[in-house]
């Protein structure tokens, strides 16, 4: 959940951007809200993840035990938690794309096969809305889902079948425990890991999360291998028990060694959580964390309402007008000028329609349409798919009757519904039969986006 361009001061003002726009609160009370009355399908069409996956076609395949299993794992997901601590990429905190992560792993009576419970982004040109797909993968390309993903087989790296307190309702507080949070860091460390604990890593708890992996592995070996940066490996071989009181040898590898073998530690294992680090930065407060995780993080802080208030609109603003301080507003739905009467306003708007320049206040109106103060807010909301809440703060800044002219705000909207449509044709498998809508141009990234297919 990485990038190598996220460090120090930026990977905290990265997660603080991720913790501000990427869940919004209205999406976890909605999804909590069908959980908690048993409607799985519907808390996931709340946290904007698509169901790619029939249980009858599982049973049918691979019998009703296992569909069973699979289905009493759906009951306990909770997607907006999954959404939360989905790995992503600098500088947007947009969902790294073309990922197939595994949730869940279950044996098929075969040796060393199982079905895996997978959740799935789509590649970086078909991102619109920051969906995510479920879906059963059993080794085959496709797995059970009917769209053609870039990369069908789990990631070795991007896995959270080992850490089910990511997503799991019923296991989230275990977090707590997973994370190092119920216990304050000591002077009583190896010195020389410092370094590895400045950068974020969780260098504390590797040696008990090294022995879960080895022991779900079932490897023999006891040594495995940390991604820490595009060509930055280390080998983690474990002495005595595996446990946190074992011994662990921190050594650096080559890329492409003999180490690309050994099991890989999972990246959800590699780090501190970045909630931990911001409460612990006093950059956050529990009650702007997702209420599962400031249940495990700050045990007894007073659950409070998820749909919090977004910011307003702009009320009245005051405008600098012909040598007086003029009032704009929302009347009717329309910001329109408070301190000029109706015909001056009609002989304003015909001067603007023939290119005249209009009085302070009608410049300043025109201005909120084409480019208001909000519109980076706005552009961050849809990004990561948030259109409810891009068009409420619009509402809350224009009134819901406004009329955009062209400018910034109009050509963000429209670029946020072409690239809605690409998505839908990724989801139809129909991406290649036509021309892709453009989008607006992301080289701000720090990972190349995959090529658009024609």
């Amino acid at each position: 959940m990485r990038s190598s361009t996220v460090d120090g001061a930026s990977r905290l003002s990265f997660w603080l951007h991720v913790r501000e726009f990427a869940v919004p609160p209205s999406m976890i009370e909605s999804a909590t809200a069908r959980r908690a009355v048993g409607d799985w399908s519907g808390a996931c069409a709340a946290a904007r993840v698509d169901v790619d996956l029939n249980l009858r076609s599982a049973a049918r395949t691979h019998g009703r035990e296992l569909a069973a299993m699979i289905r009493a794992d759906l009951r306990r997901l909770a997607p907006d938690l999954l959404r939360w601590h989905m790995p992503r990429i600098a500088p947007d905190g947009l969902l790294r794309p073309g990922l197939t992560l595994s949730l869940a792993r279950y044996p098929t009576g075969h040796t060393g096969s199982a079905v895996h419970l997978v959740a799935r982004t789509p590649p970086a040109w078909a991102d619109a809305g920051q969906r995510i797909s479920l879906a059963l993968w059993d080794g085959s390309r496709y797995g059970t889902g009917s769209d053609p993903h870039p990369h069908p087989r789990p990631d070795r790296r991007f896995r959270l079948d080992l850490h089910r307190h990511l997503w799991d309702a019923c296991s989230a507080g275990d977090l707590r425990g997973r994370s190092g949070a119920d216990r304050q860091p000591t002077g009583l460390r190896a010195p020389e890991h410092d370094a590895l604990r400045e950068r974020g890593c969780a260098v504390d708890r590797w040696a008990a999360e090294v022995g879960i992996l080895l022991r779900a592995e079932g490897r023999a070996v006891d040594a495995v291998t940390v991604r820490l940066g595009a060509r930055h490996r280390l080998v983690l071989e474990l002495a005595g028990n595996a446990g946190e009181a074992a011994t662990l040898r921190i050594t650096a590898a080559s890329v492409g060694s003999h180490t690309s073998a050994l099991p890989v530690l999972p990246d959800a294992a590699t780090w501190v959580p970045p909630d931990l680090v911001l409460l612990r930065a006093g950059l956050i407060g529990a009650d702007r964390l997702h209420p599962l995780v400031a249940s495990a993080l700050v045990p007894g802080h007073p659950q409070v309402d998820a749909a919090r208030t977004r910011g307003g609109g702009v009320g009245i603003r005051v405008v600098k007008c012909r040598g007086a301080q003029h009032r704009i507003g929302l009347v009717d739905g329309v910001l329109v000028p408070l301190d000029h009467d109706p015909a001056e306003i009609r002989r304003e708007e015909l001067l603007a329609a023939l290119t005249g320049t209009p009085l302070p206040c009608f410049q300043a109106i025109d201005e909120a349409h084409r480019n208001p103060g909000a519109l980076v807010d706005i552009r961050a909301r849809l990004d990561h798919g948030d259109t409810a809440g891009a068009l409420a703060t619009v509402e809350g800044l224009l009134g819901p009757g406004a009329l955009l002219p062209g400018g910034a705000l109009r050509d963000e909207l429209e670029t946020a519904a072409l690239r809605r449509i690409a998505h839908g044709l990724f989801r139809a498998g129909l991406a290649g039969l036509g021309p892709v809508p453009a989008s607006r141009p992301r080289d701000r990234r720090s990972h190349p986006r995959h090529a658009t297919p024609r």
